[in-house]
């Protein structure tokens, strides 16, 4: 590489769809589900490829991301508008810092396993070689109606001998028939891992929604960028809209960690399917999370999600549980999250 490699990672969200081991004020990013770090230090860990390592976060959580993360740069944004203008923000402040770079983008809570690091850094060339934007896909291994997807087109391959397929269509999260057919047809996981330079991704983002904040980024007006622009996600506001979109296949297994029946895929289970967090006893129990600070007992139950933590308790069928975000909602409204 001709440039520094530099890490974001995105510790801003909340994880509501883990509710209630995490709440607004314990974000899952700051969690441990099985391991000794919390997750936001295992990704820190994992990225010890790169140059520099920056985390992106809410003002608020600054000081906990410091604690997790103590040996990276921290940045808060102006205020949470979801990924797309986070990392807008994100790439402005970095190239006014470190100049002429190629950032790896990433989320705080995934799960990997596998080769990390050659796919970022084969990602990292194939944004500098393209000039574009990255992104990379994981090879689906279920039809899974949780996650979005991508068309990849033909292959190609950089000077440098990187192969990489031109992005032909990016689709929001399916029904399951649509699944199967993403699937079958050879299409991608949407893992939101992103390669780019800060030049060429805030080109791209001054023809999308995101201009706005881009112009105010660059007159020193942070707050007012983020005033004149509403919540969107970097898919929406630019991905699906660029004609400069590259794919990198992963070659490492991922889970993003989005709910309890992906924690469940992760971790070793019991000989009886039975994913167990914490203080638990089960009774002829199949197939079931528990997950507690405290204790929880279930008994004569299979296929469920039982979670305990402080004075909540969250009981849903495993099938069922991206349904979390609605009790999360409904709490939200009425100021009790």
């Amino acid at each position: 590489m001709d440039r520094p490699v530099v890490a974001l990672i995105l510790a801003g969200g909340t994880g509501t769809r883990l509710y209630p081991a995490s709440r607004s004020d314990r974000p899952k990013q700051f969690l441990s589900f099985g391991g000794d770090r919390s997750l936001l230090a295992e990704t820190v860990a994992r990225v010890g490829f790169a140059d520099e390592t920056y985390v992106l976060t809410r003002p608020d959580l600054a000081d906990d991301v410091r604690e997790h993360a103590p040996d990276a740069a921290v940045l808060a944004e102006p205020e949470p508008r979801d990924t797309g203008p986070a990392l807008v923000y994100a790439a402005h402040r970095i190239r006014e810092q470190v100049g002429d770079c190629v950032l790896v983008c990433l989320p705080s809570d995934h799960h990997v396993d596998g080769d990390f690091a050659a796919t970022m850094e084969r990602a990292a060339r194939v944004a500098v070689d393209t000039g574009g934007l990255v992104t990379v896909g994981v090879e689906p291994t279920r039809p899974e109606t949780g996650y979005g997807y991508i068309k990849p087109g033909e292959t190609r391959e950089t000077g440098s001998g990187d192969e990489y397929f031109p992005v032909e269509k990016f689709t929001e999260k399916p029904d399951q028939g649509a699944a199967m057919r993403y699937c079958h047809d050879g299409f991608y996981w949407n893992a939101g891992m992103f390669a780019w330079t800060p030049a060429a991704f805030l080109g791209e983002a001054r023809e999308s929604p995101l201009g706005p904040l881009v112009d105010a980024l660059e007159e020193g007006d942070p707050e007012g960028g983020f005033a004149a622009v509403d919540p969107v996600s970097v898919d929406y506001a630019v991905m699906e809209r660029t004609g400069k979109a590259s794919l990198v296949p992963a070659d490492f297994a991922w889970d993003d960690l989005g709910a309890w029946d992906a924690i469940a895929r992760v971790v070793e289970s019991d000989a009886d399917g039975n994913a167990v967090f914490g203080d638990a006893l089960t009774v002829d129990a199949e197939d079931t999370v528990v997950a507690t600070d405290g204790h929880a007992s279930v008994v004569g139950v299979s296929d469920l999600v039982v979670a305990a933590y402080g004075d909540r308790t969250l009981v849903v069928p495993k099938a069922e549980a991206q349904r979390v975000r609605e009790v999360v909602d409904r709490l939200d409204d009425e100021g009790a999250f």
